[in-house]
């Protein structure tokens, strides 16, 4: 961040609030129900930390057991703890943030997590540092298999740079996952710059087309949205400053994979999911478009395949075809706006 960014963000959640009942807006708020095995995870996070808690997504993807991960903007800690708990005891957990007050809160109960979750040496740390400068932290290049944040990239100024970093991070194979805000437009300056809007994470908030270009820029050739829903803006004043903007509240997972394709290509492939990562018996969830019963044979683009196949997720599926015939691009591919605008809205379909 810049010196105005970075120091608004420590003063509005290491001083202006005092917990996320604070908050007056929804956008740094999870509406979302978490699964089972996410609540009996949530049961075991200090309440200290779940009451400084600012986060607009849920980040813990599937099948992370022994997985090293990266959270950018940890904030209190209570991803760091939930994830904690998914990476196991051979995993790690490596969280870093800017603000004083919300790491050593964090900090304060590391022994109170390793003695909860049983674990013999606490598989969590907490690194003090600007995530717009990841390069002064000395973090080891294709290190991480999974880097995670929840919605702190719209604090950021450098935003191609934090994702820029996050690549070289990362593993061939790796994803970054993370939920963040987004608008239907560019905003005005007059509006990034408001102290209060940034704080709400609105002011930053990227206009999603933008994300897009620097996501595939960053080189995540193929970003895909998970989950989406439209932001309600409870308060009047600030409704009103940002009016006729929209404002949307999305996971995204980026792949970090050479050699995908800019579009949905049809090469006759499929694959057919074994029915075995915990939580997700039924059906896998890749994105908003694949949900892969298990036992079933289903049909996807290269790309799909690809990050099914080049993942940690390969061994829970069989697969099916090659690229050896190119039968065209996949119907219903689209770029129209891609969120969930509610109940009387309609998300693009791809493969």
């Amino acid at each position: 961040m810049d010196d105005s960014s970075l120091a608004n963000a420590q003063d509005y959640y290491g001083k202006v609030l005092s917990g996320s009942g604070d908050l007056r807006t929804d956008a740094c708020a999870t509406l979302a129900a978490p699964s089972p095995t996410m609540r009996a995870a949530l049961a075991n996070v200090h309440p200290d930390v779940k009451a400084r808690y600012y986060g607009c997504g849920l980040i813990a993807p599937a099948c992370l057991g022994g997985a090293r991960v990266l959270d950018l903007g940890s904030g209190s800690g209570q991803d760091a703890y939930l994830l904690a708990q998914c990476v196991g005891s051979t995993g790690a957990v490596v969280g870093v943030d800017a603000t004083p007050e919300q790491l050593a809160l964090a900090r304060a109960h590391l022994d109170w997590h390793r003695e909860r979750f049983g674990y013999a040496a606490s598989n969590v740390s907490f690194l003090e540092g600007d995530i717009a400068n990841l390069d002064a932290l000395g973090l080891e290049a294709n290190s991480f298999d999974v880097v995670v944040s929840n919605c702190v990239f719209n604090l950021i100024d450098d935003k191609p740079g934090v994702f820029t970093a996050a690549h070289r991070l990362l593993k061939p194979g790796g994803e970054v996952y993370f939920s963040d805000v987004y608008a239907d437009r560019r905003l005005p300056t007059t509006l990034q710059r408001d102290p209060v809007l940034h704080g709400e994470c609105l002011g930053g908030a990227l206009y999603w087309n933008d994300f897009l270009r620097i996501a595939k820029d960053a080189g995540f050739a193929d970003p895909r949205l998970v989950t989406s829903r439209p932001l309600v803006i409870g308060d009047d004043a600030i409704a009103a400053r940002v009016a006729p903007a929209r404002f949307y509240s999305a996971t995204y997972r980026l792949f970090k994979l050479d050699g995908l394709e800019s579009a949905c290509e049809d090469y006759g492939q499929a694959v057919r999911y074994k029915g075995d990562v915990p939580g997700q018996e039924s059906a896998f969830v890749l994105d908003g478009h694949h949900v892969i019963e298990a036992g079933r044979m289903f049909p996807v683009c290269g790309n799909t395949f690809a990050m099914l196949r080049r993942t940690r997720f390969a061994p829970h599926f069989e697969f099916f075809g090659d690229q050896s015939t190119h039968y065209g691009i996949f119907k219903g591919c689209g770029t129209d706006l891609p969120f969930n605008q509610g109940s009387d809205g309609q998300t693009a379909s791809c493969c």
